[in-house]
């Protein structure tokens, strides 16, 4: 099957030769503007975030970069991509080939970078057997947002079959739940979604492995969340209260006189979901950001300030 090429440095507006830091910065731009919670044409919203999500996947882990950088020469010699390209075909209990739609990853991404359609436990190869036989547990990804973990979801999954021995295409279209607490690497299980059996045995199941977006403001530890509060010298040395957002909505939080860079502040309860519905936690992650310019006046501030003060970071 034709697969079109993905440029991701296009899709995050970054150059090739870009550092690590400009395409964090590339993908934290796009990803604020098409989140969907913010964005008013909802559907454009959500193709456009899935879009830059996957193109920061690849670009953001440096041996899928790497990977992905040597392709895309390979690629425009019309030469085989690295790997040999799909690996998931169902053999044994019928040869098969899956397509899928609306795990949020493209067929360029899954067929050089993910999982789809990779059966679970193989197959069995050389005579075929007389009896019945079960068809194949396939294995594909799924991208999951923050706020699908939190609320759940149903999603509209299409799974498109080709039969490698007839040619013959059969699609079929289901729901799929994605439960509170799906975090990163949980196997949800559709039964009876994998490779079709043979001698009129049953069909295998088909296992989505939840992939995590990356959210422009948050990271994820388990079940917490950790934001960096980026504070001006004088609030962390006077404390000050600030908006700081989380899932739910923003919220205001307490930052103590005195707060160093690389503390951690706890929010309770603004996490991500666990075992029985207990959320995790909001981990404010202070960071103080200094003016790289300031005005005479400001400059003239700061020098009284530092002739007066008695503090000294070194110690002495």
């Amino acid at each position: 099957m034709a697969v079109d090429f993905k440029d991701y440095y296009e899709t995050l507006g970054v150059k090739k030769t870009a550092s690590e830091d400009e395409i964090k910065k590339g993908f934290r731009k796009l990803a604020r503007k098409y989140h969907p919670d913010v964005a008013k044409d909802k559907k454009h919203a959500e193709d456009k975030f899935k879009e830059i999500n996957e193109a920061y996947e690849v670009l953001s882990d440096q041996e899928k970069r790497k990977k992905y950088d040597t392709l895309g020469a390979n690629w425009k010699q019309g030469a085989p991509p690295p790997g040999g390209g799909f690996g998931g075909r169902g053999r044994g209990a019928g040869a098969e080939e899956f397509h899928f739609n609306g795990t949020g990853f493209s067929d360029f991404f899954e067929q050089f970078f993910g999982g789809r359609g990779a059966p679970r436990g193989g197959g069995g190869f050389g005579r075929q057997p007389s009896g019945p036989m079960r068809g194949n547990d396939v294995e594909s990804d799924l991208l999951v947002t923050l706020h699908e973990v939190l609320n759940g979801s149903v999603r509209q999954i299409s799974l498109r079959r080709v039969d490698e021995t007839t040619g013959e295409t059969k699609t079929d279209s289901f729901r799929v739940r994605i439960p509170a607490g799906a975090t990163e690497g949980r196997l949800i299980r559709v039964p009876n979604k994998g490779g079709h059996g043979l001698n009129g045995g049953p069909a295998g199941d088909l296992f989505l492995r939840v992939r995590l977006a990356r959210h422009p403001d948050f990271r994820v530890k388990g079940q917490d969340l950790y934001y960096d509060v980026r504070l001006a010298p004088w609030e962390a040395v006077l404390g000050a209260t600030i908006s700081v957002p989380t899932l739910d909505g923003n919220v205001s939080v307490k930052i103590p006189p005195g707060a160093q860079p690389g503390q951690k502040l706890r929010v309770r309860d603004q996490g991500l979901p666990g075992d029985g519905g207990v959320r995790g936690h909001l981990i404010a992650d202070i960071k103080v950001v200094t003016p790289e310019n300031v005005s005479d006046d400001e400059k003239l501030q700061w020098e009284q300030l530092a002739s007066k003060s008695n503090f000294s970071p070194r110690g002495t």
